[in-house]
């Protein structure tokens, strides 16, 4: 198994789930090489186009993750261009040394998100959605039209594409964020307190690749979310009776997360009601479908 950003919130419990289920797994990466915690690292350079061939040895499935977070730092023109490229140059380098070297490569799977959808105030979205026309979107659709070109070119039998919604981890992420203002008793809905939020445990969403690679029918793209999307208001309260701590009224007017966070802040005010139906209909069970039992499972932890 070959993970491209094998390090982050998804890929270090890929990694562990597949290396416990006696996997070999690699990584690429930009700065270690070698055998480090069982993993085999070999280096890439997105920006010379250098992947070191011995990567591809012996790798049936590849999961490819690579990208940098799109809630790490205020979207300044620069952060935006690396939010782009580093999904578009990752993949393209992915293609390169498929093409280049002989490999036994049967499937990929690829991340790519629900920001595709953009902001839907109502009704429920599924994979034959439309597309909005805002930032994220338009990254989305670069970084998924990118991917096509592996399977449009031949080198892979299956390509399966898992468009992930808001990932909950005790490890980080979204969850923590979250959760600090709940812990001081500042816990309060964000704008409206309407907007969808459409979530995945992260156990979930690492059985849902483990899935994917596994089932050979599967192919094209497929929605990474719980069947029990809720509001931001519904998110916020439950959060904070699973932490018993108390709701802090009002809600963040939309205007202070703007001049706050920016154009970013619309992560935070839009959403959309995300269907799973059809990863559900191929078979995949959650073990987390509905918001408390995933939360109390990560927060008792």
């Amino acid at each position: 198994m070959l993970i491209t950003g094998g390090t982050g919130l998804v890929g270090s419990s890929l990694s562990q789930y597949f290396l416990k289920k006696g996997w070999k797994v690699h990584h690429l990466s930009r700065r270690v090489e070698g055998l480090v915690n069982g993993i085999h690292s070999f280096l890439w350079d997105l920006e010379s186009d250098y992947l070191d061939p011995r990567a591809l040895d012996g790798v049936d499935y590849i999961i490819h993750l690579a990208g940098a977070g799109v809630a790490d730092q205020r979207w300044t023109q620069a952060q935006k261009q690396l939010i782009l490229t580093s999904r578009l140059k990752s993949s393209r380098l992915l293609r390169l040394a498929l093409q280049k070297q002989k490999h036994q490569v049967k499937a990929l799977v690829s991340a790519s998100a629900i920001g595709i959808y953009g902001n839907v105030p109502e009704g429920i979205v599924t994979e034959k959605g439309p597309y909005a026309n805002d930032f994220l979107a338009d990254v989305v659709k670069q970084w998924e039209d990118e991917v096509d070109k592996i399977q449009e070119n031949q080198l892979v039998i299956r390509l399966v594409k898992l468009r992930i919604g808001i990932v909950l981890s005790e490890n980080g992420g979204a969850l923590e964020k979250m959760l600090l203002p709940v812990k001081f008793g500042l816990g309060s809905p964000l704008g409206s307190g309407k907007q969808m939020m459409s979530w995945i445990h992260v156990k979930d969403l690492v059985s849902m690749f483990a899935f994917a690679i596994n089932h050979e029918d599967m192919n094209g793209v497929y929605n990474a979310v719980a069947p029990g999307p809720v509001s931001n208001e519904e998110f916020t309260r439950q959060l904070a009776a699973v932490k018993g701590r108390p709701l802090w009224l009002p809600a963040v007017p939309a205007p202070v997360l703007k001049m706050a966070l920016g154009e970013m802040s619309e992560i935070l005010l839009g959403g959309a009601q995300v269907s799973s139906e059809k990863i559900m209909n191929a078979g995949f069970v959650f073990k987390y479908p509905e918001l408390k039992t995933a939360l109390q499972h990560l927060l008792d932890k």
